[in-house]
């Protein structure tokens, strides 16, 4: 089940939404499959109507486990979208965490050989306030998850002090690039922009000339 679009804000975009790796359900899987291979036995060597409801009750239960599980892996969402992270989960009663791309400060990741080789592993995200570090478990291939998430902060972060600069100078363009680092400088020295963000945004100008 894809995350709903109604809970997006105003130019809020979906970068990614995923549920988690197809490993979150093989402990329910297997279980099924134990409970489908002794009910074929049960019903194979003992017959009778006896032999059904005693295959049944090793059956139902794993299939109810089972659904319950998919159930839960299907209304399970990671999302990233240009403004924010978003997990979601939950069937009747849903719990959810938003992280701020401007409050993300290190994005690590945690794969273990088998992981490595099925493509899952574990996400973690420091960030600044009240929630510190979030662990995420079961998220399909990490490693590229976290080179996503720090793409779409740089975007997040240039989209936004080009608006303050187009703001400065009242949603008109520049005529030259050392008039656009002018605008910057202007809005470090009022602090609008820390000397990181000057300085980063100063060298993407440069680079276009």
């Amino acid at each position: 089940m894809g995350f709903s679009k109604d809970l997006l804000s105003r130019d809020e975009e979906i970068v990614l939404d995923l549920n988690p790796h197809w490993w979150y359900l093989v402990p329910a899987g297997g279980l099924l499959l134990l409970a489908i291979i002794v009910a074929a036995a049960i019903v194979i060597f003992l017959g009778g109507p006896i032999s059904l409801i005693i295959a049944a009750v090793f059956l139902v239960p794993a299939l109810i486990n089972f659904a319950t599980a998919f159930l839960k892996w299907n209304t399970t969402n990671f999302v990233i979208t240009n403004e924010r992270i978003i997990s979601r989960e939950g069937v009747a009663a849903k719990k959810g965490i938003e992280i701020p791309l401007d409050r993300v400060n290190t994005v690590f990741f945690n794969q273990s050989v088998f992981e490595r080789l099925i493509g899952a592993g574990d996400l973690a995200i420091e960030s600044a306030g009240e929630g510190g570090r979030q662990t995420f478990s079961d998220v399909r291939r990490p490693n590229l998850i976290q080179a996503e998430i720090y793409r779409v902060i740089e975007d997040f972060e240039t989209n936004k002090l080009n608006k303050l600069a187009n703001a400065s100078s009242g949603g008109q363009q520049t005529e030259s690039i050392p008039d656009q680092i002018s605008k910057l400088d202007a809005l470090r020295q009022q602090g609008v922009l820390t000397e990181e963000e000057f300085q980063m945004k100063k060298q993407q100008l440069l680079d276009r000339m």
